[in-house]
């Protein structure tokens, strides 16, 4: 499933490859599933006691073709935030058929001296998908048509490496949170859109009032040489465990969700890793702003080079992160107030 979910083709306002996937898994293990017209995606199981949500967005960071040159080249801008120095050489792949393409600007040979030195903005980066004309190129593609990243899911058993994790990790582990039992109602939600906005996060976190609310996500890893530094000793780490938020750019967690995380952790002997606070933002951030405030929290599975053609993540946080999930469940079930 993992490699299924890494490779489909999902950047924010095309998922519905990805919803279709998660819908697959979790048919047979919910009460029921439903889309709304937004094209977020929710699977409801239990009808008694507290209402827990959790969420885990679909969507992906891509790039949009935004003009056609009359050579043939396409022009495009990015959707979500994507660092332009991980572009240039890139293989790519437009529209849901899958057209190849690779990134491209101004040779070596034809730049300037001061012009090698200087990060290339993605405005003068280019696709080539091989067409001769722009007449050539509009019989494929036309503008607004969508591209994602062309990255082959592989693994060596301890690490695996992927397009997308962002956070198709998070939406594996509500997936396989859905075959589990609760004495709840639990409404696991696949949002659309997040990558520009938290835009289905607030649309979910609106109809489904929740009595508390836990994303499933991702964050960027610290564990990696700086400039001019020798030792690294900022979380998260790969290998050490999922991450806990304190409060990001979007959210300042409600403390009682964060102290059941990390209590549940500590008495299950689940290594576990503090997120640097006020860094990132997530679905959280829009969920609980719904219905007059929603508690809300975030648990993580650190990954390396998220929003970039090829991540890396590590078995061992992702399988710890799944264990963790469904006992912060029933932690926040039999603790946690109610709204």
């Amino acid at each position: 499933m993992l490699k299924e979910l890494s490779e489909a083709f999902g950047p924010s306002g095309a998922e519905c490859e990805v919803q279709s996937l998660i819908k697959k898994a979790v048919t047979g293990h919910v009460d029921r599933t439903f889309e709304d017209d937004f094209g977020n995606l929710y699977a409801f199981k239990g009808k008694k006691g507290k209402k827990i949500m959790l969420v885990a967005h679909a969507d992906e960071v891509g790039l949009m073709i935004v003009g056609i040159e009359r050579s043939g080249t396409l022009r495009f801008k990015p959707v979500g935030g994507i660092d332009p120095r991980v572009l240039p050489g890139k293989p790519v792949l437009l529209t849901k058929d899958r057209i190849p393409g690779v990134i491209g600007h101004k040779p070596e040979l034809f730049s300037k001296p001061d012009e090698l030195r200087k990060i290339v903005p993605a405005e003068s980066m280019f696709i080539d998908i091989g067409a001769s004309s722009k007449e050539d190129a509009e019989k494929q593609v036309r503008l607004g048509d969508y591209v994602i990243f062309d990255t082959k899911f592989t693994d060596d058993g301890d690490v695996f490496m992927g397009k997308a994790f962002d956070d198709r990790l998070g939406c594996y582990v509500l997936a396989q949170l859905a075959k589990k039992e609760f004495d709840a109602q639990i409404v696991l939600v696949f949002s659309v859109q997040e990558e520009v906005g938290c835009r289905g996060a607030k649309i979910a976190g609106f109809k489904v009032k929740p009595d508390c609310a836990l994303a499933v996500e991702v964050t960027s890893t610290n564990d990696l040489p700086l400039d001019g530094e020798k030792d690294i000793n900022q979380a998260p780490f790969l290998r050490k465990g999922p991450a806990i938020t304190v409060a990001d750019q979007s959210v300042i967690c409600d403390r009682d969700l964060v102290n059941a995380i990390v209590e549940t952790a500590l008495e299950k002997r689940i290594p576990y890793q503090m997120k640097p606070p006020m860094v990132g933002g997530t679905d959280a951030g829009a969920v609980h702003l719904q219905q007059g405030g929603i508690k809300a929290a975030v648990v993580s599975c650190p990954v390396r080079y998220i929003h970039s053609p090829c991540s890396i993540a590590s078995y061992a946080d992702l399988g710890l992160l799944e264990r963790l999930v469904p006992l912060v469940v029933t932690k926040f079930i039999e603790e946690i107030k109610c709204n």
